[in-house]
Formats: C-alpha cells, structure tokens, sequence
C-alpha cells in the first residue's frame, strides 16, 4: 500500500514593495565606487545594499511540489498479497509563476503604478500615510576586504570542520596575504584500519575460515550446494539434513574453504526429523578452527546476527539482521520425493538467507553460533530445500544451536538421531487450536502407546494439548518441536481440555532411536 501526496500548486507570494526613489534634494552627492563595484552599478559582494523590509508571517511561500512515499508490504497468509507503491509527480510545472500544469496570467501594464508616496510595511511602527512610516536610506558603509555573508559561511564550514577547516582558513589566510601560492597533497594512504572485536566486518574475518561450501551429488548425478561450519578439529562438520540427504546411499560429497582447498567427505550421521546432519572430511587438515557455540537459550529478540553460507552457490556471503521472534514453530520438508517433515521451535531472523545457505551458522554479535539457518519462507511458500529458487523476503528460520549441537554429538556418538515423546499420535492440521490426540495412530495403530509416557499421564485420543510447560500449544507441529528441544527424561507439564474441562498432566519423556 502506498501514500501520495500529489504536488499542489500554490499562488505566488506577493511581491515586496518597490524602494522608493529619493527627491534629488535629499540625495547624497555622488561618490566614486567603491573597490570591487561592478561597472554597471551593482554593489559588489560584501557591499551594503538598501535593506528589504521582512515579508509577513503570513504571506504564503512560493508555490513547490512535495512527495510523501509510504510503502507498506503485507504479508499475513498463504495465498495473500502484498502491494507497494510509488510516488510520482503529477504534472509538470507551467510557465513561471502559474499553478502546475497551468498558464502564466497576462503581464500587467507596465511601468507600474508608481508607490505610495511613504512606503513601509503595516505591521506597527511610525505615522504616516498609505503603507505607513517613512522610510530612509540608510548612510553607505566602507566595505571590507571579505563580505559579510562569506564571511559568516567561512565561520560556520570552520564549526562544522573543526580542527582540519581552521588549518585550512590560516594557510588560506596567510596565503593572501602574502601573495604566494600553497600547495598542499592529500595523504595517499589512510593509515592503518583497525576493526574493533565486534564490528560485522571482524567477526566474518574470524567465521569465514572455519565455513565451508557443501556440494552433494546424488548416486544419479542429481546435485545441490550448502554450507556448512567446522564442529571440532577431527574435521566434523556440522550442516543440514537436507544439504547432504541425495549423498547418503552412494553419492559424492565434497567441502570447499574459502581458501579454494575441498577435501572430499563423508556423512557421519543425519537426523531428518531434526534437519541436522554431520560429515567428515576425508584427510582432514591439522589446522582446523571450531566456531564458538554460543546458547541460543539466551538469545533476545532484536539481538543481532549474522549469517554465512552460499547463496545460489555464491561462497562466503555475509549478510547481516536481528532476531525478529524466538520459539516459533516450523515444519519444512528435504526438499525430495519424502513426505516427512523436520520440525522446529526455530530462532527467526530477518538477515537474507536464500538457497545454498542452508546448513550455514547463525551468528550473534561476538561470532558465536546460536543456530543453523535452514528454512525461509518465501512469496511462493518455498523452503530452502525445495526445488524452486525462491528468495528471501527477510523471514528467515535458523535451528537453535543448542538442540542442534546434542542432535550433533549424538549422531558422532552413536550415528543415529535419538527424538523425546510422549507416545501419542496428533493432528498435524495447524488450525486446530492446540495439539489434539487423534483417534487412531499410523496404520491403525493405537494413538496413545500402552505404557508410554502419555498413557501413564492418563491422556486419552481427543484430548485437545494446548500448553507445554508455559508454551502455548496452537498445533501439531508445534507440540512436536517444542517436545524435541527436550531430552529424553525430562519431565514436562501438560495443559489440554477433555470435555470442555482444562486439566494438567506431568509427562516423562520417552525416547525413539533413528527416523521412522
């Protein structure tokens, strides 16, 4: 949605009243010029001229167009549109002193009549008649060797340069007033550039080495690129599922540094249920330089980030925003011919991210991670790893890094993905109003597991979930992401409604060993 304000053409002010023109009795002699008068007259620079009387408070200003551009971008639903906007100017101006657009009036009859024989402004002071008190001219003034509006434009550029235009103004001076000529050469050189800890340019210098960018290649030759960030000094490198997800069976893997060097690689372990995975590179180097993790548990909404990864293969791009919103709940797909989906309680962040950053750190200010980006959400609903290549609209989606540096150590350990639940099936329509326990579970299976940690809370199928802990619960999807940035054996407290009634049920969480 935009806002014009069309340009609205304004009458001209009124013109100030022609200076009268004294009696020869009353006029001085005449002198010679003064130094640095025009030959024509005109008073030169600097030179005192009859003063103008002010024009009223009131008089209106001369006629100019002004444009007010507000754009608004919606964004509220799947299926709905944004619009934006932008100012134009209507019309063109006429001739001078017309409205826009329009015609000059005809000239008025010239000379004009001649002025009130006491011309001065109404706006109280002196006697008289016609525009009031009489009005003198004033004595002229020798004039100096600088006029008096240069030299306040000369006082104010001194106040705004500060010590650099007052070394200025002496050489300039001195170079008057002594008739030589001062030449002085500009440094070619700015000196040393020293960038503090915390500036975005010095955490990328930092990050950057300890990034790769992922190439994976299918078994059928069907490829892709991500990112990926050094996890310890084995050559574990931590990225997304769905980066590496078509190498798995028998594919091909390599990661490339900054510095061009790419060492083939191998998939260690990947959790699609998570969107992590872990690889290894082959004949890993001695030198490797993990990222600092940092606790995405204590990130703040308006925090700072930074992102790195290769955006439609472009390597090593930096790109910077905030947290925008914490805990918000996510389900993407890999981007293949499976139907399951990853799940999240994501960090969101406004930094661009677009296809090829998948896998790559979320920065916070110091350089440390606090999340893995992995999704966007796009004008045409397109995730990182759909098929598409649609762009960031600053809706960005990144893994907390503290689920997924477990979700990593696990997968290193023992090579398969361990997931907390509850040992109920529910609804994964997002307009439910919570979580609800369906009646039946996958494959006629029984919704609730006999002696899993639901059932021995005494849940029952139809029970609506609609807080875990103190997170509101508003679907499926965001039951499950919230329950997975737990550990198996924690306890937790659940709030549903049976019956119109609201009660609450403490749950140990079980466990499930790999994707299923």
């Amino acid at each position: 949605m935009s806002t014009e304000n069309e340009g609205t053409a304004v009458p001209p002010a009124p013109s100030a009243p022609p200076v009268p023109v004294e009696s020869p009795a009353a006029s001085a002699p005449a002198q010679a010029p003064e130094p640095g008068a025009s030959s024509d007259g005109t008073a030169a620079q600097g030179a005192p001229t009859a003063p103008i009387p002010a024009v009223p408070a009131s008089a209106p200003e001369a006629a100019e167009q002004q444009l007010v551009h507000t754009g608004a971008s919606a964004y509220a639903s799947p299926g709905g549109q944004g619009a934006d906007g932008h100012a134009q100017a209507q019309g063109a101006p006429g001739a001078p002193g017309a409205p826009y657009g329009g015609t000059a009036p005809a000239q008025a009859d010239w000379p004009p009549p001649p002025p009130p024989a006491t011309p001065s402004y109404a706006d109280g002071g002196g006697s008289g008649t016609g525009w009031g008190s009489s009005y003198q001219q004033p004595a002229p003034k020798p004039s100096g060797k600088r006029g008096g509006l240069l030299a306040a434009i000369l006082v104010a550029a001194l106040v705004a340069g500060g010590v650099g235009g007052g070394i200025g103004y002496t050489l300039a001076d001195r170079s008057e007033s002594s008739g030589d000529s001062t030449t002085i050469s500009a440094s070619q050189s700015g000196g040393d550039l020293k960038r503090d800890p915390g500036t975005v340019a010095a955490v990328a210098s930092k990050a950057l080495p300890s990034t790769v960018t992922i190439e994976a290649e299918s078994s059928s030759g069907e490829g892709g690129t991500g990112t990926g960030f050094v996890f310890d000094k084995q050559g574990h490198i931590v990225t997304n599922n769905h980066v590496v997800a078509g190498a798995v069976d028998g594919g091909k893997l390599t990661a490339t540094f900054p510095t061009g060097k790419k060492y083939d690689a191998e998939v260690v372990g990947h959790a699609q249920g998570y969107d992590v995975a872990v690889i290894k590179l082959k004949n890993a180097p001695s030198d490797l330089n993990p990222l600092t993790l940092g606790d995405s548990d204590k990130v703040a909404v308006g925090d700072s980030t930074i992102a790195i990864g290769a955006p439609f293969g472009l390597s090593n791009t930096v790109t910077t925003g905030i947290i925008s919103a914490k805990n918000r709940p996510v389900a993407s797909s890999d981007g293949g011919n499976s139907t399951k989906a990853s799940y999240m309680s994501a960090l969101q962040t406004d930094a661009s991210i677009n296809p090829g950053n998948s896998g790559g750190p979320l920065l916070d200010a110091q350089g440390n991670v606090i999340g893995i980006n992995s999704a966007i959400q796009s004008s045409s609903n397109g995730g990182l790893g759909g098929t598409g290549q649609s762009g960031s609209i600053g809706l960005g989606f990144a893994i907390p890094i503290n689920q997924a540096k477990n979700v990593a150590q696990q997968l290193i350990k023992t090579g398969k993905p361990v997931y907390p639940v509850i040992g109920a099936s529910v609804t994964l329509t997002e307009s439910a109003g919570g979580a609800k326990i369906t009646e039946e579970g996958e494959g006629g299976s029984d919704a609730v597991t006999p002696g899993g940690p639901a059932d021995k809370a005494g849940l029952k199928p139809g029970d609506l979930i609609t807080k875990l802990d103190d997170t509101p619960i508003d679907s499926g999807p965001t039951l499950i992401g919230e329950i997975w940035t737990h550990q198996p054996g924690d306890k937790v407290t659940l709030t549903y409604t049976r019956d119109g009634k609201t009660q609450t049920a403490e749950v140990t969480l079980g466990q499930r060993e790999g994707d299923s």
